[in-house]
Parts: C-alpha cells; structure tokens; sequence
C-alpha cells in the first residue's frame, strides 16, 4: 500500500455553519479536493495518528464515495481505529451514542440533515468531539483557519474497503471495525423508556405511522417499533433509506411531511403519526387532527419525567434555544429547575450537559434531546411520548391540552423564507437592526413593545461570549417576535421569523395558532418591511 501527499489549493467557503460544512452535492464531487480538504484540515487540528473516531452517514448521495474516501485518508493520517457503521450508515444520533459508548476521540459525521438529498440536493460534513457533541466554535474556527492554508493532503493507494460486512479489518496502522449500525441505539433506548409497557400499548391496539421519509432511521425504527414493540408491521413507512430520499425532502414538518400529516387529519388516522428527518435527529409528533408544536413537545417531555425510567431519578435543569417557545420556562419555573437560553446549535446544550446543568433541552425546529447522548435525537423523542401514553392512557391531543391547562398555552409559530436573494436578506437585517433603538415604547394593535435587542450569549461554562444570534422584539403580556438568518441551507438565504403569545387562560387556550399570532404576524411584516425588500409575498413554509 503506498501513501500518497496530494498537493491542493485551498478554498475560502469551508467555515461550518450551525450543524457542519454544507453545500451543493455537485460542489463536493465536482470542486478538486473539496471533501478532502476539509477532512484533512479535521485531521490536522486534532492531531489525527492515534486517534479513534466514529464514522457515519445518513446513506444520501455521495456518501458511498465520501466514506471510501475519509477511510483511506485516516489511514494515511495514521489513525488508530475507525469505527464505521454498516454500508456506511449511522444516524446522528447514533453516531453521538457510539462516541460516547466507546470513548472515541470523535467522529465525522456525513449528512445535511434536513436538506434535500441527490446529485442536484445538498450534502454535508461536521466533526463532533470526544463528548459526542458538535465541536465548539474555538475548533471548528481552528479548522476554518486550516482550510485557507491547506496544501496538501493525505491518502491510501488501496482498494475499496468493504464495509458491508460486521467485524475488523486491518490496513497498517489503522484498524477498520464495522459495527451494526442499529444496536447500539436501539439498546440504549431499551434502557431509558419502559419498553414493556410501550409493548402493552400496541398489544391494546394502539395504531402508529411512523414516516422515516425514505431517510436513515427507516432501519432504527424497523427495529425498535415493529420488531422490539410490536407495532404492527407496516406501522413503519417508506423505511428504505434511499440517496435522493425518494425524491422528497426529508424534513418533518407540516410541509415536507404532508403525505403523512393528510393522513393524521382524515378519517383513518391512527392514533400517534411521527416523522424523523433525513439524518434521524429532529421528530414531528400529531396526533389524530392534532399537532405537536416542537416547543410544547419538549415542555411536555421535560414535564413528564416522573413516568419514564432512565429520567426518574430528577432533573438537573433544562435549556432552550433563544428562539424556541418560553413553554420550558414555565415547567422548569413551578419545578424548580434551572433554565437556560442559548443560541441556536445544539454545541451550546452540549456545553451544559457536560458541566451537570441540565437534562433536556430543545428547539423549536423538531429538535428535543437529553444528556443521554450530546445531539438532538428525533426517535428519542418519539419514545418517549410513547412512553407517557403508555403510562396515562392518555391520547396526544388530551395530554397536550392538559399540560396547557396547567402552565398555560404558548401559541407559537415559525414562518420560513427560504432561497431569498443574500442581498436582499441582509438589507431586511440592516433596516431592522436600525428600528431596533425606537421600537420600545410603539405599539401594534393591542401590544406594545416592551424591548428590542440582538440577542447576545456568555456561556456560563465556558465563559465564551456568541454575538448576533438573532433580532429580539419584546412586548409586554409575554409576547415576542424573533428574527434570524439560518445557518443550514446551501442556496440563498433563509429568513425565520418566530412568533410566540402566552395565554394562561384556559378558555382561550383553542384558538388556531396562525388567527392567534395575527398582530404579531402583521407587526413582523411591518417592521422589517420583508415583503417591499425581498418581494416575497408570502412564507415558503410555516410550522
């Protein structure tokens, strides 16, 4: 086997967004040396020879290469063992859950979550540390540095590796170990939730169509609930993991998943619908005629801890995203918990969770997990709302209304601008940041404008300071409007507006969401001007 030094020239755009480097799939397989001069710089900034490191994918296109790739560089780089799922895959949280049971020095992890998939889709890569988190911005900026000074990189003259086989595999120094993609997972949720009486559940006739979207945790969720819960066979849809995703979009929310919310809303609807997005770490939850917002789903998980095995024992506190609903707030506040509110990125949770501050955490984009793993964990989610309808009897609808009754009712909504021209998006920002100085004091139908801000973070671990993590317009009466520029598509600019009214009233507690948050929804447009500088009329999605 010979090693071969490939001289390269760097590129300028390799700097990580919020979840990893992400870009069109045409830019990693047509761009000369574009994956491997990022993995390489990985390489360099950890000090790769000696290394263990987990590697995965949610299976989308170009994985296949990208892992025969990343192996024979490893073993040029010296690596001491790569732990690489089966064909290639491990969901998100998976890979996070092997870090972590294995005690490896990290992974990499192959994947744009929940972007669209296949040759014309996007694909992407992100480097999760020793704690089996997203690495922190000093390492991820470290890497950014490598990547415009790169010039050369690191490789094996070998064949393909075969990775559809279980077992070791040794190449000089390195060691190849294919592991079982799904076990360890699968086991690991068997400790946390009451799988007997998930079982009874089923057992009673409970019915459940889970859509796995044709992304990765089609096989987690063929394992878990068909084959260790005895969900009915065929419970699980479109549970093929496939590289385009089936032609769809693989992120589960009112939009992308409408196959399965039309069936939650009509006549044969079963009694749970949940949906995991492409690389298995975000979750959707209805049920019939009902959804789950994401923010009262966390809420609700973190409130229910008192039924579910591997939470029992107490909670150490809980943390949400600045942009997620203050539902958590109000648990963690007649609980007695901690609360926290970070920016977006689930790094910033990882960074509690290490120092014993909290157990859950969440965001509002179909994102909830727990110290567990250090990710975000979609299938996870949706055991454990299984877990509390198995404990109450309870149906979704009744549990999410009796939790209303008790904290109050966050009437909650994201409204998504996705592809707006860079430019177009940056003026809406400037125009806002401008207002930000005269808006206290104004009001907008019945709200008045208590404060507005952008929104700043000190890690209380770390000590580390994040700037402009997002415009804040606050009202009296708690009541909000967030905006912020997302930092996970590949095309343009994605502008998110939140909007969030709390109502503690129980009989006011049943409006629909988008009549409620109307005056919000108007001042938001007036505000930023969004439509007379972008020209968009209207929200690509609203969840």
């Amino acid at each position: 086997m010979q090693i071969q030094t490939i001289h390269t020239t760097p590129y300028t755009d390799q700097k990580t967004g919020t979840s990893g480097l992400r870009k069109k799939t045409r830019v990693f397989m047509e761009q000369d040396n574009y994956l491997q001069n990022f993995v390489q710089s990985v390489f360099d900034v950890i000090g790769a020879a000696g290394k263990r490191l987990v590697l995965g994918g949610d299976g989308r296109y170009f994985n296949t290469q990208a892992i025969q790739i990343i192996l024979k560089m490893a073993i040029a780089n010296k690596v001491q063992e790569v732990i690489v799922g089966q064909n290639g895959y491990l969901s998100t949280p998976a890979v996070s859950v092997e870090i972590r049971r294995l005690k490896t020095d990290g992974g990499l992890i192959l994947s744009a979550s929940h972007n669209p998939g296949g040759l014309d889709g996007d694909f992407g890569i992100k480097f999760n540390t020793a704690n089996g988190g997203p690495a922190p911005e000093n390492i991820t900026n470290a890497i950014f540095e490598k990547t415009k000074q790169i010039k050369a990189y690191h490789i094996a003259e070998m064949p393909t590796v075969d990775i559809s086989q279980i077992g070791v595999q040794r190449f000089e120094d390195t060691t190849i170990n294919v592991i079982d993609s799904v076990k360890d997972y699968a086991d690991l949720m068997e400790k946390l939730f009451d799988f007997d009486a998930i079982r009874v559940l089923f057992a009673k006739g409970f019915t459940m169509r889970y859509d796995a979207l044709h992304a990765v945790t089609g096989p987690y969720a063929k394992e878990i609930l068909e084959r260790r819960l005895g969900a009915p066979n065929g419970s699980v849809v479109n549970a093929e993991p496939l590289p385009d995703f089936g032609g769809g979009h693989p992120d589960p929310n009112l939009t992308y998943a409408k196959s399965l919310v039309d069936f939650m809303y009509s006549v044969q609807a079963a009694d749970m619908g949940a949906a995991s997005d492409g690389d298995g770490d975000r979750n959707m939850v209805l049920g019939k005629s009902f959804f789950v917002n994401p923010s009262d789903s966390i809420a609700i998980l973190a409130a229910n801890a008192n039924l579910v095995r591997g939470y029992a024992g107490g909670v150490l506190g809980v943390a949400r995203s600045m942009p997620t609903s203050a539902a958590l707030d109000k648990v963690a506040q007649k609980k007695g918990w901690s609360a926290y509110e970070t920016p977006t990125g689930w790094k910033f949770f990882g960074s509690l969770m290490d120092a014993d501050k909290i157990t859950f955490c969440g965001e509002e984009s179909f994102g909830a997990g727990s110290n567990h793993i250090r990710e975000k964990d979609g299938l996870w989610a949706i055991l454990y709302w299984l877990n509390i309808l198995a404990k109450t009897n309870l149906s979704i609808a009744q549990v999410v209304q009796n939790h209303w009754r008790e904290y109050g009712r966050h009437y909650y909504s994201r409204h998504d601008y996705e592809g707006v021209p860079s430019e177009a998006a940056e003026k809406v920002f400037e125009k806002l940041k401008e207002s930000l100085a005269s808006l206290a004091g104004q009001t907008f139908g019945e709200l008045k404008v208590a404060m507005a801000d952008e929104f700043s973070y000190t890690d209380p671990v770390t000590g580390e300071t994040s700037a402009h993590q997002g415009i804040r317009i606050l009202f009296e009466n708690d009541a909000r409007i967030i905006f912020r520029l997302s930092g996970t598509g590949t095309s343009g600019a994605t502008i998110r507006i939140y909007f969030e009214k709390y109502e503690p009233d129980t009989a006011k507690q049943n409006d629909d969401s988008q009549h409620a948050l109307q005056t919000l929804i108007n001042a938001a447009l007036q505000i930023s001007q969004l439509a007379e500088l972008t020209g968009r009329d209207k929200p690509s999605v609203i969840t």
